[in-house]
């Protein structure tokens, strides 16, 4: 950051100054003046363009975090897109699992053990039957058991059958879901996404304002830079405008002095000429005078 200006290297004049000083000490302090405005006018130039260079750098994060708001827009669009989409795939979903469960209620077919049951357990009892010593009580029970267990087994497939598309509506709902989850996953995918961002303009907006504040305090120290030229400025112009009435003024006082240089050896000449024509002898220098006047 740039410092403060060195106050002990600033020139000032006041009326008295410019009363009192002789034209010499006003020439010389208008010199000071004058190095130390142009000192200051280049300070203030070079504090300028550093502002100038601060204000690009606000300018270009702020649109860098422009950028971001607008990719975070654009996925939180995409995000909304495939939410909807995943909802009414899990609304039609559900719908058909809905279906599913109605008709293996109206089928009964959650009532008792399913086929793959039924049929392990007719394995087993026919391994029985096949492998134990059974008495012919127990035979027929056994066979009793098999027989109605193949009956229940027949009967649950024909209810199956009857069933018609159960499996077909499942697997068909079980797709539909898995395509919901698909669009789940994007919706988590995207918002991760739109939250980098979201942060990412946050961040740049951050640094935005704080390089802004640089920039405002270098405005200031460059405004102070300024004034200080300013005001040294207008101080070299008013012992400037000191210097030119003194010249005016010598001027005018060599004038009144050669006017009554002329007027005393103009009298002295026509004093001379008298002498002249009174008939007297006049010397060289006599002669000289009176050519110089012009009166002879």
């Amino acid at each position: 950051m740039a410092e403060s200006i060195e106050e002990s290297k600033n020139v000032s004049v006041t009326d008295e100054d410019l009363e009192e000083k002789s034209k010499g000490e006003l020439i010389k302090l208008a010199g000071q003046l004058r190095d130390r405005r142009n000192e200051l006018n280049q300070l203030a130039s070079e504090r300028a363009s550093n502002r100038d260079d601060l204000n690009a750098k606000t300018r270009e994060k702020v649109d860098e975090a422009q950028e971001h708001r607008e990719q975070r827009d654009e996925l939180n669009q995409q995000v909304q897109e495939h939410k909807e989409k995943r909802n009414e795939l899990n609304a039609e979903a559900n719908e058909l699992f809905d279906k599913v469960e109605q008709m293996r209620d109206d089928l009964e077919l959650d009532e008792g053990p399913d086929v793959e049951q039924l049929e392990s357990e007719i394995e087993d009892l026919e391994f029985k039957q096949q492998t134990e010593v059974l008495s012919a009580e127990e035979e027929r029970e056994l066979i009793e058991k098999i027989e109605d267990k193949r009956e229940t087994l027949q009967s649950k497939k024909e209810k199956m059958e009857q069933g018609g598309d159960l499996e077909k509506r499942k697997e068909e709902a079980e797709e539909i879901r898995s395509e919901a989850s698909k669009h789940h996953q994007k919706v988590t995918e995207l918002a991760d996404e739109a939250q980098k961002h979201h942060n990412q303009m946050i961040e740049a907006y951050r640094e935005a304002d704080e390089i802004r504040d640089e920039a405002d305090e270098m405005h200031e120290k460059f405004v102070d830079a300024q004034e200080a030229a300013d005001q040294h400025h207008e101080d070299f112009v008013r012992v400037q405008k000191r210097l030119r009435e003194l010249d005016k003024k010598e001027e005018e006082e060599e004038r009144e002095k050669r006017q009554e240089k002329e007027e005393a050896a103009r009298e002295e000449a026509e004093e001379i000429y008298q002498k002249f024509k009174e008939g007297e002898t006049l010397d060289t220098e006599d002669l000289m005078k009176l050519q110089n006047t012009g009166l002879l």
